[in-house]
């Protein structure tokens, strides 16, 4: 179940900095919710994966699906651009 919590919160993560995104483009109530409800479920889940899984893989797995999500997220929805430079 570990691992489901923290897959869940990798890809919740990828919401919370949606939010971060909407918030930075137009500050309104519901983006905030959504920018500190997205992160708050994610950390919340991830400290539940904690129990079974080392801080080092636990971290390192949480971090890989945000950051891949969110530029998966950025170069479909935003128009950002491809290029690694």
């Amino acid at each position: 179940m570990s691992w489901v919590y923290l897959i869940l919160a990798g890809l919740i993560e990828i919401v919370g900095v949606v939010g971060l995104k909407k918030v930075s483009e137009k500050g309104s109530w519901f983006t905030y919710i959504i920018l500190i409800g997205g992160f708050i479920i994610s950390l919340s889940l991830l400290r539940m994966s904690l129990e079974q899984i080392p801080l080092s893989v636990a971290y390192a797995v949480w971090t890989g699906i945000g950051t891949v999500g969110a530029t998966v997220i950025g170069i479909l929805f935003y128009k950002e651009s491809k290029s690694p430079l």
